[in-house]
């Protein structure tokens, strides 16, 4: 039994023949499909064509920024300070972390550096 493979609607078609899904190349390109994905959304009802299409866009997207788009590199107490400000958590929110308030404010200045357990322990916390 083949699973996967079905014939697309004429809608699809139409989808695709309008606004071809082509790897994306440069910023522009990036932009008006950012632009085409944003106007299907904006339909009140999207069909499951629609939801396929954009997931396909998306992907696009996707592919494009991992390639393309650089992240900014965060020290220890950037990262600490961003998840506080991000969550409105406070210091004694990482106790169940870190078993000293002072390894937290040393973190944030700068002093100290994340282990790999408090690095796991925090990611665990925001997921």
């Amino acid at each position: 039994m083949i699973t996967g493979l079905t014939i697309p609607s004429s809608y699809y078609l139409s989808l695709i023949t309008e606004f071809a899904p082509r790897p994306i190349t440069n910023d522009l390109e990036l932009s008006i499909t950012q632009q085409r994905i944003n106007t299907i959304l904006d339909q009140k009802n999207l069909s499951q064509d629609d939801r396929d299409y954009i997931n396909v866009l998306g992907m696009l997207v996707y592919d494009y920024e991992e390639k393309n788009e650089q992240f900014p590199k965060l020290t220890d107490g950037e990262l600490l300070q961003t998840l506080m400000e991000d969550y409105n958590l406070e210091i004694r929110d990482f106790l169940g972390i870190f078993e000293q308030e002072q390894t937290i404010l040393d973190i944030l200045d700068g002093k100290r550096q994340l282990n790999s357990q408090e690095t796991f322990k925090l990611r665990s916390l925001i997921l």
